[in-house]
């Protein structure tokens, strides 16, 4: 199973970027303890060396799910800003979000298509009427429906419906993907400050 979790410092003070490097390490050292794998899909790097505004782990094998809901929510780092010496502020919060990253593409096939005969009016539709040449066309998968009539040929109107069919299949799949996109950068917009699901502080050296 794989799971794709992002981590995002949101619009947080440089610290946070700082802190989500640091929780990604964590969390990476915990999945390994665990059997899992990871891998870092995408990052994009904070203002400092080091540091990330926001990362996209995928998470690999049996558990995956589980494993990633138990870092699902407000995370915190707790420890003193490397940057700004005397500040007080020891919290630095970064959340983790499940997210897709891809939609599925839908594969267009003509036996999954139902073309039959129908009628249609309006101008010069008498004679198409009596030919029935009109052609309605269901893609089943989709419940896309569209109907044809603007040639005095059954086939050629044929051909244009399935053609309309793989196009409005196309754009149906370009705006999921669209969506998708959209709703992760939503993502970077939900860090919420305060009760965090797990709090990390550095390890004490021994």
């Amino acid at each position: 199973m794989n799971v794709h979790l992002l981590l995002s410092a949101g619009r947080g003070p440089q610290e946070c970027a700082w802190a989500l490097a640091r929780l990604l390490r964590r969390l990476e050292a915990d999945a390994t303890r665990q059997g899992l794998t990871t891998a870092r899909a995408e990052t994009v790097p904070g203002d400092r060396t080091g540091t990330y505004r926001s990362v996209l782990v995928r998470i690999a094998g049996v558990h995956a799910d589980a494993f990633a809901a138990s870092w699902t929510g407000t995370l915190c780092w707790q420890a003193p800003s490397p940057y700004r010496a005397g500040s007080g502020r020891k919290n630095w919060y970064v959340t983790a979000r499940p997210c897709e990253v891809d939609s599925p593409t839908t594969t267009f096939a003509e036996a999954d298509v139902d073309v039959v005969a129908c009628r249609t009016g309006g101008p010069g539709g008498q004679h198409r009427n009596k030919a029935s040449t009109a052609v309605r066309a269901t893609h089943r998968p989709s419940g896309i429906v569209v109907v044809v009539d603007t040639e005095r040929q059954s086939s050629l109107n044929r051909r244009i419906a399935l053609q309309l069919l793989r196009q409005r299949l196309a754009h149906t799949d370009e705006a999921a993907r669209r969506a998708v996109t959209t709703a992760r950068w939503h993502l970077h917009d939900e860090l919420v400050r305060g009760n965090p699901v797990r709090t990390e502080r550095p390890r004490s050296a021994r």
